[in-house]
């Protein structure tokens, strides 16, 4: 109802089946694999109480929920601390699940993301979502890569404006594939940026 950027179950979706490819590419187990598609699923949990630190009050509503639903204790530990830490205020991958869900996340960067209607209307991130005309990850498991392909229409957002706004999520990434024992890599409109 804010006009925030869509975090709704379709979101929570890519995220949560992306995060479950890349681990499934690079070896993982089933069950971690599962792990990390729960993550995603439940991972704006925490925007119901507050966009600005979300990825905490989400781990605590995932816990409660996940404790109903009888997870075990060291697996419901290992989603809501994914979750806890998928967000900038928190910085950081602590295993292969929460790298995963950092990865998942902060690549679903695309059009129709955008809720607002009005472009006169846009904030910076609306402009630089609404900009990305294509968006592809691709898993390299033999050069052990990970690649965001964007295209940008800059006509609506610079190059200079996109990294304003995503150079740290970029940063991110990169910290969450170097713990993938994997390097992460960025094209924007099919130049190396990263």
């Amino acid at each position: 109802m804010l006009g925030y950027t869509d975090h709704s179950e379709k979101h929570c979706a890519i995220v949560a089946k992306r995060a479950g490819m890349i681990l499934k590419k690079f070896g993982y187990s089933e069950h971690e694999i599962e792990l990390a598609e729960i993550a995603g699923a439940l991972h704006d949990i925490g925007n119901a109480i507050n966009r600005k630190n979300h990825g905490e009050y989400g781990a605590i509503l995932a816990y409660s929920l996940l404790e109903k639903l009888d997870i075990p204790l060291t697996d419901r530990g290992i989603i809501v601390s994914a979750i806890g830490n998928h967000d900038k205020s928190t910085w950081g991958a602590v295993d292969a699940v929460s790298a995963a869900l950092i990865l998942a996340d902060k690549t679903d960067v695309r059009r129709n993301r955008v809720r607002n209607e009005e472009k006169s209307g846009f904030d910076k991130h609306d402009r630089v979502n609404y900009a990305v005309t294509n968006a592809t990850v691709k898993v390299n498991v033999q050069k052990r890569s990970i690649t965001l392909n964007l295209q940008i229409d800059e006509d609506i957002c610079t190059m200079y404006e996109y990294f304003e706004i995503f150079l740290g999520r970029m940063m991110m990434c990169r910290k969450a594939a170097e713990l993938l024992g994997a390097k992460f890599k960025l094209t924007a409109n099919g130049s190396k940026v990263l």
